[in-house]
């Protein structure tokens, strides 16, 4: 299998450009997604490339995330496979009826008849840009019946993902992270599909399960290395997807090494670090030596400035202090 290492952001488009040749039902929809001459090819360029072979495909719409969604939700009970970008998680907000009251219940409401097969793709996080613009909802959607979670970390997994997430008869929340678009990566030339729900062993290691969601996955595999120069190995985890939830690999990983610490950009309260924790303790009680350490952002406001902001959100220093917390019960 040929391998090259190309950017996260072009591992989005390729994935993007290979379904869209492959099901003529597939398209894009979105504010300012269409690379014309007049266009910036979305607000991170992940469809400029796309405009010369698919530009009647790419809709730029209006600043409208509510009719972005609505007309999405619309295209795919009638049988199109829409993709919708939405410039930033935050304005995800603005369409919450029509995911969590029409997308995320029309197959159920009518009895299997009509299916919701759309991806909603959204850069999140914080990176300097005020609150507004810098947020993760992630424990939102997670807590939503129907909707898929997905979050990858790195190039190969956003490709396999996303094609993944366009073949999925059910609305697939996709989440981006700012920071991850120009990172690089190996990624098969060869077409590839990565399932939902299974989590990604990123390191071995026999002291503590380290469980990263998204970006988080990048501090905590720095965090493993450092801790490894003291004699620590850290096994760390990728959940890559948050609905569904691979439980089982968390569990046998923690099973192993009787600790456990969660990381996540969302909020510590009441965000996915609570429910992987509590989804943990009743699956491994048993083998638990130390409480689960929980590692998320501040219960406040991101700020636009750019220190402030990264003392919101949790940082290398905060994942070695979880890790050293949890290790202070042996």
């Amino acid at each position: 299998m040929a391998v090259r290492s190309i950017t996260y952001r072009d591992a989005l488009t390729e994935a993007l450009r290979e379904e869209l040749i492959r099901d003529a039902n597939v398209f894009l929809l979105g504010e300012d997604i269409n690379g014309g001459p007049q266009g910036y090819g979305g607000a991170f360029k992940v469809t400029k490339a796309l405009t010369k072979d698919f530009g009647d495909r790419l809709l730029d719409t209006p600043i409208m995330e509510q009719t972005i969604i609505g007309a999405s939700i619309g295209a795919a009970i009638t049988g199109m496979r829409p993709v919708a970008e939405i410039m930033y998680e935050d304005f995800v907000t603005l369409a919450m009826d029509s995911l969590v009251n029409t997308a995320a219940k029309t197959f159920f409401m009518t009895n299997g008849q009509f299916s919701v097969p759309m991806v909603v793709r959204a850069p999140y996080g914080a990176m300097g840009i005020g609150p507004q613009h810098s947020q993760s909802f992630t424990s939102w959607f997670m807590h939503v019946p129907g909707l898929r979670l997905v979050l990858p970390s790195t190039p190969y997994d956003a490709k396999g993902l996303l094609k993944t997430a366009i073949r999925d008869d059910n609305p697939v929340i996709f989440l981006e992270h700012k920071k991850l678009y120009n990172t690089t990566g190996e990624v098969p030339e060869e077409e590839y599909l990565i399932p939902f729900g299974v989590a990604r062993l990123v390191t071995v290691g026999r002291d503590v399960s380290l469980i990263a969601v998204g970006y988080m996955v990048h501090l905590a595999t720095q965090v493993a290395q450092k801790m490894e120069e003291k004699g620590l190995q850290l096994e760390v985890i990728d959940v890559r997807t948050l609905a569904p939830l691979d439980i089982e690999t968390i569990a046998q990983s923690v099973r192993k090494t009787h600790k456990a610490v969660i990381v996540a950009e969302d909020n510590r309260t009441a965000g996915p670090t609570a429910e992987i924790a509590s989804a943990v303790t009743e699956a491994c009680f048993g083998h638990l030596d130390a409480p689960i350490g929980r590692i998320g952002a501040k219960d406040t406001f991101i700020a636009h400035n750019a220190g402030m902001s990264e003392y919101v959100i949790p940082g290398l220093l905060d994942i070695q202090r979880g890790i050293e917390t949890v290790l202070e019960w042996e």
